[in-house]
């Protein structure tokens, strides 16, 4: 077996089209490369016009004198624009990066230059780095498939409408309080309770106020009732009653059902954001993604803890932390529970905080040896009705 020279692989490299997308809401600017030291060529092209992107990939492999079936590898920012351009480019034989916006490297100074022209440059100059060996350049996202992605869409609207629901009650509240008005714990605004409320004088509301309370109960009582035929839906998916349930994300929703401690709600949650169809290598990755690792500084004599880094996913971090505390609840005799005991229960309150974090880190890392193995976290029991 020979061995390859610096200059056959370099020789090699140069047959390879890079590409680097800018994406905007109008339109897309585009570079082009075929290795190191090679200017990038910059295009410009209308959003979304994949037989401009089709014409311009051809145009550059002609002006770089490749041949016609040589590779692209391309890489743009997860974003607005989703993973649709993804599957274009991968149904088109392009090797395609999405890429972690908040990983990308930029200038430290407190004023650089910020272009379009520039931050495509800056792509492909990274992608070429990347595609030869340097991983950590940046971190790359993982694609879920069409239905994965779908998949996620009935607790995404279920956390939107709740969001919705709250505002409305809020203005709802905000708009009586201006006229000395104050709600119990419960809202309820039908007509004879409408008509039954006094302002801070003992008047009637204002006929305009009035008509604008009716509209905004209506609302809410809409909200209220798409909320209740999404959680029906969720209820009947986990009994079985629907077509979906052969799906492997549901067998681990159930699963996780089993212990004491994690309800429907964070159950599907981390599943279908988190353990359904990502494939975890190590802990760390679980505590990466989950944004709960610790980013310490040093530099020289310096040394502290930033806190952890918040550079994964929302919702699967707040569910964790909800969770530790119901699990400290729950399973007060599980090897958890007694280490959280021993070192921050009796500690002050920002002792407690930190403590709850890392206890959701380690939760986190214990249900997904649990989803892949089998094996209970230590000390941990089961629901009596499982």
């Amino acid at each position: 077996m020979t061995k390859e020279t610096t200059r056959q692989h370099s020789s090699e490299s140069t047959s390879v089209l890079y590409l680097a997308f800018e994406l905007s809401s109008k339109n897309w600017k585009l570079g082009f490369s075929i290795g190191s030291g090679q200017k990038p060529r910059i295009r410009t092209i209308e959003a979304g016009n994949l037989n401009a992107l089709r014409a311009e990939i051809g145009t550059a492999r002609r002006r770089f004198a490749l041949p016609a079936g040589c590779p692209v590898a391309s890489c743009y920012e997860a974003g607005r624009d989703g993973f649709w351009l993804h599957r274009f480019l991968t149904r088109e034989g392009v090797k395609n990066f999405v890429v972690d916006s908040s990983s990308i490297e930029v200038n430290r100074r407190k004023r650089r230059a910020k272009a379009d022209r520039l931050d495509v440059q800056s792509l492909v100059r990274m992608l070429m780095r990347y595609c030869e060996g340097e991983d950590k350049v940046w971190s790359v996202v993982h694609v879920p498939s069409l239905e994965e992605e779908d998949r996620r869409q009935l607790h995404r609207e279920l956390a939107a409408l709740e969001k919705e629901k709250t505002r409305t009650s809020n203005r709802i509240r905000g708009l009586l309080v201006t006229q000395g008005v104050r709600l119990g714990d419960r809202i309820d605004l039908r007509d004879e309770r409408l008509d039954s409320i006094r302002l801070w004088d003992g008047g009637p509301l204002a006929p305009g106020l009035k008509s604008r309370m009716r509209r905004e109960w209506a609302h809410l009582l809409f909200l209220k009732g798409q909320i209740s035929a999404l959680e029906r839906q969720r209820q009947s998916a986990l009994r079985g009653k629907d077509e979906t349930d052969a799906e492997p994300d549901l067998v681990k929703i159930r699963q996780l059902l089993l212990l004491r401690a994690i309800g429907p709600v964070s159950a599907w949650l981390l599943v279908r954001e988190f353990f359904g169809w990502r494939r975890f290598k190590n802990r760390r990755q679980v505590g990466s993604l989950s944004g709960l690792t610790p980013t310490p500084f040093q530099s020289g004599a310096t040394n502290y803890e930033q806190g952890i880094s918040k550079a994964g996913i929302v919702p699967v971090r707040r569910i964790a932390i909800e969770l530790a505390w119901s699990w400290l609840r729950y399973q007060p005799g599980s090897k958890l529970s007694l280490w959280y005991n021993k070192r921050f229960a009796n500690g002050g309150k920002k002792a407690r905080k930190v403590g709850i974090v890392a206890l959701a880190r380690r939760l986190l890392i214990e249900l997904w040896r649990f989803l892949e193995t089998g094996a209970l976290p230590e000390g941990a029991e089961l629901r009596a009705a499982a």
